[in-house]
């Protein structure tokens, strides 16, 4: 957000999700709480903001909501992706990608959280901390506790049930938008072998990035390995 080497040539927008943050709960939690609720919110604020073209790191839930965003944009004409950047994220939809996307030898013990209604101190705890690694702020647990318990349990309803786009055809049939992979290679929840394995349709240099010693957010453990891999995507987008 503060880094010179991004905002000096990009504007920077992050929002929170409805349910989310600063965010309200969701009037309507069963349409908005979902990766197509999620991409309509994200893309109607763009339009509002008069954003014609955009570049979008999506982290986690938020890649697969970037993914959801790459055919809706061209629904509303104006609105063009140029590029996305997926971080902890493994494409997916329905019960066997997700099972795929997610499978992993040596389960988290927190997996389960991510689709638990309620939490308490520490299970907030536990999950901003294997979610982000280190080093742990206090703001992290105040976030996960915020969150409306009724958007994890929907989201991930509807993410097995595979509502939706079909997240491993977008991806592979994508020759439009530039895309670039970014994972921890100690990414407690992801199958990176699953992600390194999808036929990738304009994937920058042709592979996924995979960065040594580093968990499911990479940007926030290592900033100073990141920022030049983000650099340089950008730099691809707009030279």
């Amino acid at each position: 957000m503060t880094s010179s080497s991004v905002t000096q040539d990009h504007r920077v927008i992050a929002m929170d999700l409805p349910g989310h943050g600063l965010s309200d709960n969701a009037p309507e939690p069963e349409n908005a709480y979902t990766m197509r609720g999620y991409a309509e919110c994200a893309l109607h604020i763009l339009d509002r903001l008069e954003v014609r073209e955009f570049v979008v790191l999506g982290w986690s839930l938020g890649g697969h909501i970037a993914i959801e965003m790459i055919p809706l944009a061209r629904v509303y004409q104006k609105l063009k992706m140029k590029g996305m950047m997926l971080i902890g994220t493994p494409p997916s939809s329905g019960a066997e990608q997700v099972t795929l996307g997610f499978f992993k030898k040596t389960k988290s013990p927190y997996m389960n959280l991510a689709s638990q209604e309620l939490f308490d101190a520490q299970d907030a705890y536990n999950y901003a901390v294997e979610a982000t690694g280190l080093p742990f702020e206090e703001w992290q647990q105040v976030a996960a506790l915020r969150t409306d318990g009724r958007a994890r349990v929907i989201m991930f309803s509807a993410f097995a049930s595979g509502l939706g786009v079909d997240q491993v055809t977008v991806i592979e049939r994508e020759t439009e938008v530039l895309i670039s992979v970014v994972n921890g290679n100690e990414d407690p929840f992801v199958n990176l072998d699953y992600t390194d394995g999808l036929r990738w349709g304009w994937l920058q240099g042709g592979r996924c990035i995979r960065l040594e010693g580093l968990g499911h957010a990479p940007f926030w453990q290592d900033v100073d390995r990141f920022e030049p891999i983000l650099a340089k995507f950008l730099r691809a987008i707009v030279p």
